[in-house]
């Protein structure tokens, strides 16, 4: 996985881990995509100087790609949602999927849209599921941009730590496990009060 993506992204650039981040946010049928590893090989690549931007401005941009590809998924989802449980199963869609993410995002409310960036099929299916119920929108950009800019910023220091830092392989697995951890916490945080709540209406 790592030299394919490397690859490609040797062959489209930044753009490419913008697209892939972009169409796994917001394309349902893009819920596939591994774009973890996209993020993961583009921080070796800054940090190996195989990608000609810095650390920073490369989290904005594809922070950014996350941010829009929820908004496209949210806006999906208010227009066409009710329309996939019309859809029958195919290798690109399954009515689970939709089902996981409401059951997700009924059990967590609106952290669930921020801590479900971390997660597969509901980084995807989450912005449809809150367009379906036509979550208030501020609400919805605020918990969408801390995840977004908290996944982005995690799976791209993990790999520009190792472009960087090459003795630290050893210990890969830990310190994504680390970044994931502490960048996560005022988000859990967040979740474990409103539970306690009982959560507010959506």
């Amino acid at each position: 996985m790592m030299l394919d993506t490397q690859s490609l992204i040797d062959y489209g650039g930044l753009i490419i881990v913008f697209l892939v981040i972009y169409g796994q946010t917001g394309l349902f049928f893009c819920f596939f995509i591994p774009s973890g590893a996209f993020m993961f090989t583009a921080g070796v690549m800054i940090a190996s100087g195989g990608l000609s931007y810095s650390f920073l401005p490369a989290c904005g941009i594809l922070a950014a790609a996350a941010i829009l590809g929820n908004i496209t998924g949210y806006l999906f989802g208010q227009k066409a949602g009710p329309l996939l449980y019309e859809r029958p199963d195919s290798k690109f869609f399954k009515k689970e999927h939709i089902a996981t993410a409401e059951s997700f995002y009924e059990k967590w409310g609106g952290p669930a849209l921020a801590v479900g960036l971390f997660l597969p099929i509901i980084r995807t299916f989450a912005p449809i599921v809150s367009g379906m119920i036509e979550l208030n929108f501020r609400r919805f950009m605020l918990y969408i941009s801390i995840g977004s800019i908290a996944w982005v910023s995690s799976f791209l220091l993990a790999g520009y730590l190792l472009g960087s830092r090459p003795e630290f392989k050893p210990y890969l697995e830990y310190i994504v496990i680390g970044i994931i951890v502490v960048v996560t916490i005022p988000v859990v945080v967040r979740i474990v009060k409103e539970f306690k709540n009982g959560g507010e209406k959506q």
